[in-house]
């Protein structure tokens, strides 16, 4: 791009949701064909579940380590655009392996190569926001991360549907077509960088990147929620919906009534932005998790299906309220110097709630009558969550 400051801040936020979409398809990819792959390599279905925690464990510790050398990466123009395209083609070239290497029959080699493309594939979920924080300016930055959220939320509501046209379709032509459109939207990172630069919206800080959390109680207090909030939302997105639905519904309409929380989560991702931008990140978070906790409490009590769905439209909206506040709230922990630490370590709460959710249903195996019964769990940690977080509002020190 010759002009890279004509770019508007709203097409670098829906360029980097398309960054988001192309991650989270990957994923979703990968986790439909796992079980095949698996088989075609030998690995007993037993192990499914701990490679899935294996994965999110090694999330867990790779966006804190990638967030945090973002940050550092950040001191000179561009180089963060070009970590996540290195990053990016890693990740690609192993992803596309996946179907080749199952098929050789070596269970190790397909953990081996499962490992690379989970770690370089973590690579690419803290550095876009060390540049929202580093060049955005604070008033935007919720419109930024609504936009980028956008793609993560489409790529999430079109799960149970590719999970039904992909049965029984050969890996490979997926694996592709995932691999291809993700290298080929991240090759524009490093404009992307150069627009938000070129803008000037933020100064470059000049404070040297440390390691430490400032406000060491607030950084706490704000992570514990989060963590409380994306158990919650794991119980009820992940285990309690699919049982949730069949009290009302056949299994044959999951495909097209699990989205509904994801409509709501799209669509609610504008007015949370405008919401956090007036509020501030902490308020927000507040009437985040107390949306979500009403939307959950009505799906586990609702006594017809259009009571539930209505429901999910509004769990998934305070679900997108409730995160898109809480980058903008790393993004403010953060400040000028560390917007990778605190995001990256955001990140690593979400996996670590997904790594919990895994172990709990794979190793618990609760049944769908005893999840329905504690339905009701999701509410009770999201309104864990507004309590931490009207905490957070009352001590707006760093933000």
């Amino acid at each position: 791009m010759s002009n890279p400051a004509a770019l508007s801040t709203r097409t670098i936020g829906l360029y980097l949701a398309g960054v988001q979409f192309f991650l989270a398809l990957g994923w979703i990819v990968y986790v439909i064909y796992l079980p095949e792959l698996a088989r075609s390599a030998g690995l007993e279905a037993k192990w499914i579940p701990w490679l899935l925690m294996a994965d999110q464990l090694v999330f867990i510790v790779t966006d804190l380590a990638v967030g945090l050398a973002s940050d550092r990466a950040a001191r000179v123009l561009g180089r963060v655009g070009r970590a996540m395209v290195v990053a990016t083609l890693l990740s690609c070239a192993a992803f596309l392996l996946l179907p080749w290497v199952a098929r050789q029959g070596s269970p190790t080699l397909l953990v081996v190569v499962t490992f690379v493309w989970v770690v370089t594939s973590a690579a690419l979920r803290a550095p876009p926001f060390t540049l929202l924080g580093r060049y955005v300016a604070q008033p935007q930055q919720p419109g930024m991360i609504a936009l980028s959220s956008l793609g993560l939320g489409v790529a999430a509501a079109m799960a149970p549907y590719l999970g039904l046209q992909l049965k029984g379709f050969d890996p490979v032509l997926p694996f592709l077509f995932s691999a291809l459109s993700l290298a080929l939207v991240t090759l524009g990172m490093v404009a992307a960088e150069r627009a938000l630069a070129a803008r000037g919206a933020a100064k470059a800080p000049a404070a040297p990147v440390t390691t430490g959390f400032p406000n060491g109680a607030l950084a706490a207090a704000f992570l514990a929620a989060t963590i409380l909030g994306a158990v919650a939302f794991q119980w009820h997105s992940a285990v309690a919906s699919a049982p949730l639905a069949l009290r009302f519904a056949p299994a044959s309409e999951l495909p097209w009534l699990l989205p509904v929380f994801w409509v709501g989560f799209n669509l609610a991702l504008w007015p949370a932005s405008l919401l956090a931008k007036r509020q501030g990140p902490w308020r927000a978070l507040v009437w985040g998790a107390l949306i979500a906790a009403g939307g959950n409490a009505a799906a586990a009590y609702a006594g017809t299906l259009e009571q539930l769905l209505a429901a999910q439209v509004l769990a998934g909206a305070g679900w997108a309220v409730l995160l898109s506040s809480a980058f903008f709230g790393a993004l403010a922990l953060g400040r000028d110097s560390r917007p990778g630490l605190f995001s990256g370590a955001l990140n690593s709460t979400l996996a670590l709630a997904a790594l919990a959710r895994i172990a709990v249903v794979s190793q618990a195996a609760p049944a769908g009558a005893v999840v329905t019964e504690f339905a009701w769990l999701a509410a009770a940690g999201f309104v864990a969550c507004a309590l931490i977080s009207w905490w957070l509002a009352r001590h707006p020190a760093r933000a």
